[in-house]
């Protein structure tokens, strides 16, 4: 495919071809293991075709597709072991490249967007897209200034094909659950289609990316691109190299991996407290590992990219969030309860009982109760499993727990980046980051009268 394919039939067609495709391998499955194959080995192959077909179908679609395989990529990590090979080479793919809209198709947006003279904007541009997205690509270029820059353009019809690959993949949501164990596929669609506004509207990406730009200019551990320039359709912002963060997850050394996580950590938790805006589309492709200055003897920095989906968070991170986790760390059963019932997380018509809801909740926050922890694939997999197999009291539990309207994305970006923390290994100081930018996880600092009164 050279272009995005804009006849709803077409994408539709595609899409529909995948349900169809997976319940013709079961078939394909069960026949060979009614010949003596065995199921270890057919379920591999099974797992593997899938996978393929699944990333190769939403890779050349793009638009929502392709935004849905994103969103899916980062949980390869909750896959058992012996079929996540597939799914991550695929995916690796999927977050890095996709392709091209033609070269005329990208001039004839920069006429209409930039005016006819477009080209005397810049000193270079290369017609060879650096990178490709889910709704626009990328183009390495030279500003009119000599600055080097990253020209996003939107593909046309990017939005109509966006909205329609999600309605169409919300009606078989229920064949793909069972790929991510334990991962809900309908609400992360209906998230999805919520952002697609925004997502299209490169105004309001430049101003967040701004924004962020501004906050990060003199950080030491994370780099924000700035915004050079912006219309409809066409993005701007300065170029930044480095080492994309699927390849560290792929052929990184342990230092770099270890420090990616602790930085991926550190961005997730700081950038609501500084910026009042939640980076909420945490997958590798959107991030690179930058070189320190070698002058000043820094290490590695965390290059962030694409703020096309952002949470507005003006207070930080919800208050609530770091409470019920220093009160779930601190045994507090029924007080975590009680914040929980207030918050929404348990609807006023379910009764549990406050002690399984700790139980149900320590293994997911082991990570912020050790001062370091490593993030590995069997841990995914194992909270996965627990809260995936219905018959678990854990399973059960989850089922009758809500997640209010208010924390839909939060919560999905927090799983995100446990997932690449996962996918790369690393071994974080997570409880650090928490302490330092979770509003309530640390506690209220005392009064002068406690103080005196403890000191007494």
């Amino acid at each position: 495919m050279s272009d995005l394919p804009r006849k709803a039939v077409t994408r539709t067609a595609k899409l529909a071809a995948l349900p169809l495709g997976f319940a013709g391998r079961a078939t394909w499955g069960l026949g060979k293991r009614i010949v003596g194959e065995s199921a270890e080995i057919v379920g591999r192959e099974l797992q593997q075709r899938t996978a393929e077909q699944m990333f190769k179908v939403l890779g050349e679609l793009k638009g929502g597709a392709m935004k849905f395989g994103q969103a899916l990529s980062v949980f390869e990590s909750a896959l058992p072991e012996e079929i996540a090979g597939p799914y991550r080479a695929a995916l690796t793919k999927l977050q890095e490249a996709a392709p091209p809209m033609p070269t005329r198709t990208v001039h004839t947006v920069l006429a209409e967007r930039l005016g006819e003279d477009w080209q005397e904007l810049f000193l270079e541009f290369e017609d060879k897209p650096a990178a490709a997205a889910s709704i626009g690509q990328v183009h390495r270029a030279v500003w009119h200034d000599g600055r080097e820059v990253a020209v996003k353009v939107q593909y046309p019809g990017a939005g109509e094909a966006l909205l329609s690959d999600l309605n169409q993949l919300s009606r078989f949501a229920r064949l793909l659950g069972p790929l991510i164990p334990g991962m809900d596929i309908k609400p992360l669609i209906a998230e999805l289609k919520d952002r697609v506004s925004e997502e299209l509207d490169y105004g309001l990406e430049a101003q967040a990316q701004q924004v962020h730009a501004e906050e990060f200019a003199d950080d030491p551990d994370v780099m924000v691109p700035a915004v050079v320039h912006h219309c409809d359709q066409v993005l701007i912002t300065e170029w930044i190299d480095g080492v994309p963060l699927s390849e560290v997850i792929s052929d990184g050394t342990e230092e770099q991996r270890d420090r990616a996580g602790q930085l991926l950590a550190r961005f997730l938790f700081s950038g609501p407290a500084r910026t009042g805006l939640l980076h909420a589309d945490p997958h590798p492709g959107n991030f690179r590992l930058l070189p320190g200055d070698p002058d000043s003897g820094d290490d590695w920095r965390l290059g962030v990219l694409d703020f096309g989906t952002v949470d507005r968070l003006p207070g930080g991170l919800p208050t609530p969030i770091g409470d019920s986790l220093r009160l779930t760390l601190d045994g507090e059963a029924d007080t975590v309860y009680e914040l929980l019932c207030a918050e929404g997380f348990v609807k006023e018509s379910i009764e549990l009982e406050p002690d399984a809801v700790l139980d149900y909740l320590l293994p997911i926050i082991e990570p912020a109760q050790v001062d370091e922890f490593t993030f590995t694939r069997g841990w995914m997999r194992s909270q996965a499993a627990r809260v995936a197999d219905p018959r678990s009291p854990a399973y059960q539990l989850g089922k009758q727990l809500n997640l209010p309207p208010a924390y839909l994305l939060i919560h999905r970006v927090t799983l995100s980046t446990i997932g690449v923390l996962c996918q790369l290994g690393a071994t974080v100081r997570l409880r650090e980051e928490l302490e330092e930018w979770l509003p309530g996880f640390a506690g209220q600092e005392p009064t002068d009268e406690e103080g005196s009164a403890a000191q007494a």
